[in-house]
Formats: C-alpha cells, sequence, structure tokens
C-alpha cells in the first residue's frame, strides 16, 4: 500500500477507536460524537481506497459520490451502498442542535462502521 494510502487509514482508525471509546469504554456515552465518528471512519477509509487507486475525489462529505468513484475501480462496493447511506447524515447534522440519536441508532452506526472498515481493509490488502 502507498503511504499516502497508509495515512488515510491511519486517520480513519483514529475516528474508528473514538467512535469505540465514546460508546463503550467512558461511564456515559457520547451518542452523537460516536456516530459522527463512524461516519468519519467511513469517510476516510473510502478515501484511502481512492487514493491508493489514483482516482481525484471532491473534499466533501458525501459518501455516496465517493462510493460512486470506488465504483469505477471496484464493483464490489456496490454491497456497500447502504452501509455507506446510513451513516452519510451523522457528517454534518448530527454536530449541531435539533437532533439526537438513540444509543441504539449510535450501536448500529458503530456495527455499520465495523463492516465498512473491514470491507475496506481487505480490499486495501491491510491487517
Amino acid at each position: 500500500m502507498r503511504a499516502i494510502s497508509e495515512e488515510w487509514v491511519v486517520k480513519a482508525e483514529d475516528d474508528y477507536r473514538s467512535a469505540e471509546a465514546l460508546l463503550y469504554e467512558i461511564e456515559v456515552p457520547v451518542v452523537d460524537t460516536a456516530c459522527f465518528h463512524c461516519q468519519q471512519s467511513a469517510e476516510k477509509y473510502v478515501k484511502a481506497f481512492l487514493v491508493e487507486h489514483d482516482i481525484d475525489f471532491p473534499r466533501n462529505h458525501n459518501l455516496m459520490q465517493l462510493l460512486e468513484l470506488c465504483l469505477q475501480a471496484d464493483e464490489d462496493f456496490l454491497s456497500i451502498r447502504m452501509h455507506l447511506q446510513s451513516l452519510e447524515h451523522y457528517a454534518v447534522t448530527i454536530r449541531y442542535p435539533g437532533l439526537t440519536v438513540p444509543l441504539e441508532f449510535a450501536e448500529e452506526a458503530f456495527q455499520t462502521a465495523s463492516h465498512i472498515r473491514t470491507f475496506v481493509r481487505k480490499k486495501l490488502k491491510t491487517r
């Protein structure tokens, strides 16, 4: 794997571990922020794949747009479309007043991020 792709993976892992800590390693879970980190982990894993395949991508949080770019290199990404779509709204909206996520939704978001993480890591051939 290219060094720049590895840097994206490191950032994705930081978000993944942050979400895990916020949900499971403190007395009172920080649900909204955990959901944001789940989305960020998925986004950065997808961007790592794109970087690895020399595919330029816009600087935004649109997971569906990033998915379309991934599909140019690997049609298997179609299998995670629903997973990516379910995390997309946690990129921006969740960080502001007016929306709160129940704990069970946050746990689902973490499981979804875990699935995307596993999928992309296999594509990148990382451990």
